[in-house]
């Protein structure tokens, strides 16, 4: 996927986002040889790992593929990868009312880890508060 591709379908699945990510982030961030980038045709994960730690910057799965498990195959491709990268934990965060995406990352183990209100801000809309999510990637831990 080009970061053209990468924005276009980022737009198309936060339409309700403060703003979707433009051509030129997906490029930049591309360019990092920190960032970790999983592609598929209908979706994508964009993470990045420092250390030991990994953050999931941004999951998208086109609007006609969700519901058929690709969000998290790509989520399980990230975590692999940035376990094989060095990372013992994953980090994340969602919008406190985006309840599709909180249920998908508690099926994959992520634990609400700390909450950022008012963080995620639409013009003419009440903030909403940002969760963050933790998960232990060592596969020797079953505590999320």
């Amino acid at each position: 996927m080009t970061p053209d591709a990468l924005a276009t379908l980022h737009a198309r699945c936060f339409i309700d986002a403060p703003r979707s990510w433009k051509a030129t982030e997906f490029s930049d961030l591309l360019a990092l040889p920190t960032t970790l980038p999983i592609l598929s045709p209908d979706g994508f994960a964009i993470g990045r790992v420092a250390g030991s730690e990994a953050e999931l910057l941004t999951i998208a799965v086109a609007p006609d593929a969700r519901r058929r498990g690709l969000g998290a195959a790509l989520a399980a491709a990230y975590e692999a990868e940035a376990r094989a990268r060095g990372a013992a934990a994953s980090f994340l965060e969602v919008a406190e009312t985006n309840a599709p995406a909180r249920a998908l990352y508690r099926s994959l183990g992520y634990a609400t880890a700390g909450r950022r209100p008012g963080y995620y801000v639409i013009a003419g809309a009440t903030p909403v508060a940002a969760l963050v999510l933790r998960k232990s990637l060592d596969v020797c831990s079953p505590i999320a």
